[in-house]
């Protein structure tokens, strides 16, 4: 078998170090809330008749035809923000696995977003059924936090963002 040696005289950029437990554990963490809020989201949209009652009780001043226009921003509203909430979770996780810095940051961030909306939520009177899910996803936001910010994902974050001898 011939094997040439690199004409261009550098040596083959060495390999990224694999993600410690931590990070490996946050990524899963992030795939399991972007789970969690697609799953929310397929229930959400098939409790939608449910939806005009609680709307009606709401606003009974609404007509038939205003009501009808509400409902259908709530769930389009519901839609958009269920599936931006998916493609935050899998870019985060993504990204965190890569060993981005700024995407611990990101998703620090997010999680602090979180947090004021589910206090917000909890701080209203609603339906116990989204609060339970959203302090699931707050849980599992925690737990990602928490992780990213371990030594040892600090160390592989450094890492990662250290520039590459050439």
């Amino acid at each position: 078998m011939y094997q040439p040696y690199p004409s261009a005289g550098q040596a083959p950029e060495p390999a990224r170090p694999a993600p410690p437990p931590s990070v490996v554990m946050a990524v899963r963490l992030m795939y399991a809330g972007a789970v969690v809020s697609a799953v929310s989201l397929v229930v959400g949209l098939t409790t939608v008749s449910s939806l005009r009652t609680a709307l009606h009780k709401s606003r009974p001043s609404l007509t038939p035809s205003q009501l009808h226009d509400l409902q259908n921003i709530v769930v389009v509203g519901s839609v958009v923000i269920g599936l931006i909430s998916i493609g935050l979770w899998v870019w985060m996780a993504l990204m965190n696995k890569a060993g981005k810095s700024w995407a611990r940051i990101v998703a620090t961030v997010l999680f602090g977003l979180d947090t004021l909306f589910l206090l917000l939520g909890v701080a209203r009177a609603g339906a116990a059924a989204s609060s339970v899910v959203s302090i699931l996803i707050w849980l599992i936001g925690l737990g990602t936090v928490i992780l990213l910010w371990r030594k040892d994902s600090s160390e592989y974050f450094t890492a990662q963002s250290a520039p590459r001898a050439r």
